[in-house]
């Protein structure tokens, strides 16, 4: 799979957001504790209205338990997570969460492999979310111009009546995402996207991510270090459920804590 030549103008990530004062996201001292063991110790972090970041750290860190908090999945023991600066997502269910606008991607691609591509938009794009009645109701304009350009905008559009199990795993990767854009999320949290792709298709993601950065939030936890260095505006590195370190990519790889215990010498 090529990008089109001449889509996306390619730049570096910047730091736009460090002077950023409004957050679409507030984590403050999160505590989170399974049978004795502590994921998640007095964290806190916030993230910008249309910022990129990327979320790294060792295996065990806490970063699963970090989007399960923020999606509703877990329920901390103590601290808050404000979404758009007065939603307190801990006294929310998950339905609820992706109602308010946050939608969040697995590391596995989880599609609906018997339908097309088309109608795994649809069914992401309906408010009833019964696959009979949602394969037989009708788009409106708006609906199907939103699919199509989503088709187009993730280099699916000649796979629309294509079942979705026949897909290779980069395009189901890129559908699975797709199935949250239509939804039109305001964050968006995506869990290693480019596991398993190809060169061309990393590449093509990295892109993208630039590309949604500014009309949507997004926090990408990712391990590829070239990928997170091709699109991060921020990046947090967490090691056993504390930030460790944030900044810049530069910054956090300069960092003594930072290369003991996750980038190595």
């Amino acid at each position: 799979m090529q990008p089109d030549a001449g889509l996306f103008t390619r730049q570096q990530p910047t730091d736009r957001f460090r002077d950023r004062t409004d957050p679409v996201l507030q984590l403050e001292n999160i505590n989170v504790n399974f049978d004795g063991f502590q994921a998640l110790t007095n964290l806190s972090l916030q993230i910008g209205v249309g910022e990129l970041r990327c979320v790294i750290g060792p295996n065990g860190a806490g970063k699963t338990t970090l989007m399960d908090v923020i999606t509703g999945k877990t329920r901390p023991q103590s601290g808050r997570a404000l979404y758009d600066q007065s939603l307190e997502l801990t006294r929310l269910d998950p339905i609820e969460i992706a109602r308010r606008g946050i939608g969040r991607k697995f590391q596995k691609p989880t599609v609906f492999e018997a339908l097309t591509v088309a109608e795994n938009l649809e069914l992401a794009l309906k408010t009833d979310k019964s696959v009979l009645a949602t394969l037989r109701a009708r788009l409106n304009s708006e609906q199907q111009d939103r699919i199509d350009e989503t088709l187009r905008l993730l280099r699916l559009h000649g796979e629309r009546d294509r079942r979705a199990g026949l897909l290779s795993h980069g395009q189901k990767q890129f559908l699975e995402i797709g199935m949250l854009l239509v939804q039109e999320p305001h964050l968006l949290l995506l869990d290693e996207p480019a596991a398993g792709m190809t060169d061309a298709e990393t590449e093509y993601t990295a892109e993208l991510f630039r590309q949604l950065a500014g009309k949507h939030s997004l926090m990408v936890v990712e391990h590829d270090m070239g990928f997170v260095e091709t699109i991060a505006d921020r990046v947090t590195v967490l090691h056993q459920g504390q930030v460790l370190a944030e900044g810049s990519l530069r910054e956090v790889q300069a960092n003594e804590q930072v290369i003991d215990v996750y980038l190595g010498r």
